[in-house]
């Protein structure tokens, strides 16, 4: 059998708090989250106080306009956490039980080798990401990996796995396995246990990739979620590599990023569609886009709630085109060239049709997307990555929340 090397993840090694930590402050959720509410951030800095927590070692994007000054004080945190609090170390893997609003998601937290990671529109890596990656978003990221002594992540894997091969057969031994946390997550983030995946179900693993990696054919896995913060790590890795020798790459802790792997065809993978609202003068922009559809062929039509394939502004709307595989990817191409043309407006992207209809009801001009059938997926991405925000695993609260680290340098 083949060892580790010969495939995209690998085990860790992972730093976790002593004992004793409260855990439920320590852990935040993905920092590419709320980036349109602040006050959810804000409460996240009351509910934290002055306990460790891992929302002083990331960079929330609701809080970008603060500057480069934040930066110096997550380092200034990451060297005193690995000095006082992150005392636990775990040789493994983990294995994760998280408690979303789609059921318990399983999950096998890993080292993802960023040597068989490739974000560019061509990829042909084992590990590829699902859609396309915003080049502009990478370098503010790469200030603040580039300084930093820990790594924390919220990357999500999906591995194409209907037979149930890697993360449910080892969730089925995990009463042999040591607990190492159990708790509830803040502001409604559900319940998470993990557990120690140590050296004896290895080859499980092992097996389980190889299965992967044959029947994927070169598609070993695809990145669902942190796709940015991969690209990121991966962007800082070539550059440190430039001035290793061979030796010296082959184990380097910044050769490897931190991603949790999930099956795509487990229950509570579920795929929700990701909005958008913009903030501005949009007075034009229904016009501008029937304008713009007519123009290559294309239409809407008036649909009805329910059955629309997007609503603008609340009115329900259907493509009027069969060959149309997803109406982001008409609509996203030309929201890019909208944009460009009305600099005065701004575009976020929103899980969650109840946080859009708030946005909308102060002031922000909704689009809402239908979701994506997932059982597309990897088909979609063997071709090339989907349209960016085509589809979002889980609501904002859902979403992976900082936990355990690493060391990368």
């Amino acid at each position: 059998m083949k060892d580790f090397k010969e495939y995209a993840v690998r085990p860790a090694k992972f730093l976790l708090p002593k004992e004793g930590t409260d855990m439920q402050k320590w852990s935040v959720v993905a920092c590419d989250q709320f980036t349109s509410q602040p006050e959810y951030w804000d409460e996240a800095v009351q509910a934290v106080g002055s306990a460790p927590s891992t929302l002083n070692m990331v960079y929330p994007e609701a809080w970008l306009s603060q500057g480069d000054g934040r930066i110096a004080s997550i380092n200034a945190h990451m060297r005193e956490y690995a000095a006082e609090v992150l005392t636990r170390e775990v040789e493994g893997f983990i294995l994760i039980e998280r408690e979303t609003t789609d059921g318990l998601r399983i999950g096998l937290l890993g080292a993802v080798d960023l040597e068989k990671y490739d974000f560019s529109a061509d990829s042909v890596s084992a590990v590829r990401p699902t859609e396309g990656t915003v080049t502009e978003r990478v370098p503010p990221r790469v200030k603040v990996r580039k300084e930093a002594m820990l790594e924390v992540g919220h990357v999500l894997l999906l591995a194409d796995d209907p037979l149930y091969t890697l993360v449910e057969p080892l969730y089925a031994k995990r009463e042999s396995m040591p607990l190492l946390y159990d708790f509830d997550l803040m502001l409604g983030g559900g319940h998470i246990r993990g557990w120690h995946v140590r050296e004896e179900f290895f080859p499980a693993i092992l097996q389980a990739f190889e299965h992967l990696q044959a029947k994927g054919g070169g598609l070993d896995f695809a990145v669902g979620d942190g796709n940015h913060s991969l690209a990121t790590a991966r962007t800082c890795w070539q550059a440190i590599r430039e001035n290793l020798s061979e030796q010296e790459r082959e184990n380097h802790p910044a050769r490897f990023a931190m991603a949790e792997i999930n099956n795509l065809h487990s229950p509570a993978m579920e795929f929700h569609p990701i909005h958008r609202a913009l903030f501005g003068d949009c007075a034009s922009l229904q016009e501008d886009f029937i304008a713009w559809l007519r123009a290559k062929g294309m239409d809407l039509m008036p649909g009805v709630k329910g059955t629309a394939d997007l609503k603008i502004n609340g009115v329900p709307y259907n493509l009027v085109d069969p060959f149309v595989p997803l109406p982001v990817g008409v609509l996203q191409p030309f929201l890019d060239e909208w944009l460009e043309a009305h600099t005065d407006v701004k575009i976020d992207y929103i899980h969650g049709s109840e946080v859009l209809s708030a946005l909308q009801a102060q002031g922000a001009f909704a689009i809402w997307v239908p979701a994506m059938d997932k059982a597309g997926l990897f088909p979609s991405v063997c071709v090339g990555p989907l349209p960016r925000k085509t589809f979002s695993m889980g609501k904002a609260t859902d979403k992976r929340y900082y936990l355990e680290t690493r060391r990368i340098r």
